[in-house]
């Protein structure tokens, strides 16, 4: 009986983390490939361009990711990023994602250099914001496992400067 009961708790627990777990508005969608597990929920871009084009089609904010497959501070930063249902709802709603796993030679991308895990935000205008930074001196864009709480701030501030763009944008219109 007491077997039974055990077996009925995890049962119970484990449903119950299941329907915790953020789900998109459009419902769940099919795993993709293209998240390495970053959040399968996601729409990731498959290529940098195409990540502009929706960006700027979308008129939504892009969220770089450089990250490598076998790096322990890419590892657990993935954990953490995962784990945070705002993160993933907002990335959702707000945000074009891509998640590039091989470095590259353009320089806007790497305006500091090259180390992961690092996060660059780039405007629909296709301009990387050099003004959203994470916390570290030495590698700017660098996010760690303890920085999913900077991560949510600068991902809320690159939502507010694409609005504060886009108004001043409609007075300029307007005049």
């Amino acid at each position: 009986m007491t077997r039974a009961a055990a077996s009925l708790v995890l049962v119970l627990v484990a449903l119950s983390s299941t329907f915790t777990k953020y789900v998109p508005k459009s419902g769940q969608r099919i795993p993709q490939s293209l998240s390495r597990g970053w959040g399968d929920q996601l729409n990731w871009a498959q290529t940098y361009e195409e990540a502009l084009f929706l960006s700027r089609s979308r008129n939504k904010p892009l969220m770089v990711l450089f990250l490598l497959e076998d790096c322990p501070r890419s590892q657990a930063f993935k954990q953490a990023f995962n784990e945070n249902d705002e993160i993933q709802r907002i990335l959702d709603e707000d945000f074009v994602v891509f998640n590039m796993m091989q470095e590259t030679g353009d320089q806007h991308l790497s305006p500091d250099g090259q180390y992961v895990p690092r996060i660059i935000f780039v405007d629909p205008s296709m301009t990387v914001r050099d003004d959203i930074i994470g916390r570290y001196s030495n590698r700017l864009y660098g996010y760690e496992a303890e920085d999913v709480k900077l991560l949510l701030e600068n991902m809320k501030k690159a939502k507010k400067l694409l609005k504060f763009s886009a108004l001043n944008f409609e007075k300029l219109l307007k005049e």
